[in-house]
């Protein structure tokens, strides 16, 4: 079994703590355990900030949809961030068959 050299993991380890230094993520105030973001949407939300070490509290948004806006801020220039150039569409798929034998024996 081939191991990975310990210089070599805490390297790659630290690497990966920088690369996700800055995260934001929204954390529901509601009542019970921390669940998917979609539950209990009226319930404010704490926006924590990854510094590399643990996550820290950096505000507090009013609900679900205020915490989304600070999350994934809109393009100022107006053009959405989800379009971009697409192919035109070609000719669609026809049915898939399966291909006739052609070793047939003819009796």
């Amino acid at each position: 079994m081939d191991e990975e050299p310990l210089k070599d993991w805490a390297q790659r380890r630290e690497a990966d703590r920088e690369r996700k230094k800055g995260r934001l993520r929204a954390v529901p105030l509601g009542p019970g355990r921390h669940r998917g973001f979609h539950v209990h949407p009226q319930a404010p939300r704490v926006i924590e900030q990854w510094d590399g070490y643990e996550w820290t509290p950096v505000t507090v948004a009013d609900d679900l949809a205020a915490a989304q806006d600070l999350l994934h801020p809109t393009d100022p220039a107006g053009d959405p961030a989800g379009e971009w150039d697409r192919p035109a569409p070609g000719k669609p798929p026809g049915k898939h068959r399966k291909p006739e034998r052609t070793d047939r024996r003819e009796t």
